[in-house]
């Protein structure tokens, strides 16, 4: 038998005090959930709070999503999506389900037959594919790239090739605190022409966003260091 348990993907913002991203109706969703599943649980019910002030915090079931034991949160999960509970989900920023853990708890409760609901919500991964002005059509996410030396140079490269191939804008991501040393390696490995979308700190006070060709890039360099950062790529 199919649980009834609903479960709802609930966006959070990008930056603490971005709130207006949020649409109203995620307050809603979060005042029919009974029990939430969060990557961070005092920074999800900072959030939660900040959305709806009114909130009683421990009138509700908090789970942390183990990243170390999927096993054992996904025990914790089917336990309530089989006692027909209505659910939260919530990633650290962004959309859960996308570049997110949440992915797991989303698959086991589509096993359940429970019902899926995706709330509406900032994705910095389509903002900054957004305002690259690089193609919209055909793209793909690769998250990171590896940390050796060697296989980050051959990784740009591989995926510079793909991108002329393919016609194909190439985002992904770092560790704040390393991306200005991608930056640098990519400088470096990839074609002077080949352009770079930098879209950092999205929907905070100091937003920034520019593409530009590699070659361009050298010559000013932003200092991106502790600033979350998407980086988008297109060949020719």
């Amino acid at each position: 038998m199919s649980s009834t348990s609903i479960i709802y993907l609930i966006p959070s913002v990008l930056e603490e005090s971005a709130t207006q991203t949020i649409p109203a109706y995620v307050r809603e969703a979060v005042s029919q959930c009974q029990v939430f599943f969060v990557e961070n649980e005092r920074s999800a019910r900072r959030y939660l709070k900040s959305i709806w002030k009114e909130m009683v915090i421990d009138n509700y079931t908090w789970v942390l999503i183990d990243k170390t034991n999927n096993l054992a949160t996904l025990s914790t999960f089917n336990k309530h999506v089989k006692e027909n509970k209505t659910i939260g989900i919530i990633s650290e920023a962004g959309c859960p389900g996308v570049a997110d853990p949440g992915q797991v708890l989303t698959e086991a409760a589509h096993a359940a037959g429970a019902t899926i609901k995706p709330l509406v919500g900032p994705s910095s991964i389509l903002l900054a594919l957004m305002a690259s002005g690089m193609n919209g059509q055909q793209f793909q996410f690769v998250g990171y790239l590896p940390i050796d030396a060697a296989q980050r140079s051959k990784a740009i490269k591989d995926l510079e090739v793909e991108s002329a191939r393919k016609n194909c804008t190439q985002i992904f991501i770092e560790t704040p605190y390393r991306n200005n040393q991608l930056l640098e390696i990519l400088i470096k490995t990839a074609k002077p022409g080949t352009r770079l979308c930098i879209a950092a700190d999205l929907t905070a006070p100091g937003e920034f966003i520019q593409t530009k060709t590699l070659a361009q890039w050298k010559n000013k360099v932003p200092d991106l260091h502790k600033r979350p950062t998407i980086f988008c790529m297109l060949s020719e």
